[in-house]
C-alpha cells in the first residue's frame, strides 16, 4: 500500500469535523490524520494483503466471540488518539467496558479511545519505519 502525506498546516488546519466530512465524501479513500495535522492518504491494498487482513479480523472476531471480553473493529474505523491523531489500524480491539462507557454519539463518530490491542499488516511495499511510528503513537 502506498502512502501520500499532505502537510496542511500552517496554510490550513483540518478540524475533526472537516476530516470526518472529507472521509464521508471520499469513501473510496483510506484517510488518516496525524498528530501534526497532516493528512495521510493510503491506496487500496492488493488481493493478497486484503485476504490476509480479512483473516486477521476473522481470527480476532472468533477469539472475541469465545471470550466475550471486548469489541473488534476493522480498518474502516477511526480512533481519535490522545495526541490528536485519527488513526485506522488494520484490526483493533477494545475492552467491552470501555466501549460501553461511551455515549451513543461517541460510538457513532471517531472512537475517542486508544485501542487496547491493534494489528497492522506490513505489506511488502509498506515503509517499516513509518508503520512502527504509527504503532508507537
Amino acid at each position: 500500500m502506498s502512502l501520500l502525506t499532505l502537510s496542511l498546516e500552517p496554510v490550513f488546519k483540518l478540524t475533526e469535523e472537516q476530516f470526518a466530512r472529507l472521509c464521508s465524501v471520499n469513501p473510496e479513500l483510506l484517510l488518516e490524520r496525524t498528530a501534526a495535522g497532516e493528512l495521510q492518504i493510503m491506496s487500496p491494498t492488493g488481493g493478497e494483503t486484503g485476504l490476509m487482513n480479512a483473516e486477521l479480523v476473522a481470527q480476532l472476531v472468533l477469539w472475541n466471540r469465545q471470550t466475550r471480553q471486548g469489541i473488534v473493529f476493522d480498518s474502516s474505523t477511526g480512533f481519535r488518539l490522545p495526541n490528536g491523531a485519527i488513526r485506522s489500524p488494520d484490526v483493533a480491539w477494545i475492552k467491552r467496558e470501555r466501549w460501553e462507557a461511551l455515549s451513543p454519539s461517541q460510538r457513532r463518530g471517531f472512537v475517542p479511545l486508544c485501542p487496547d490491542f491493534v494489528l497492522e499488516l506490513c505489506s511488502p511495499i509498506d515503509d517499516w519505519e513509518a508503520l512502527q511510528a504509527k504503532l508507537r503513537e
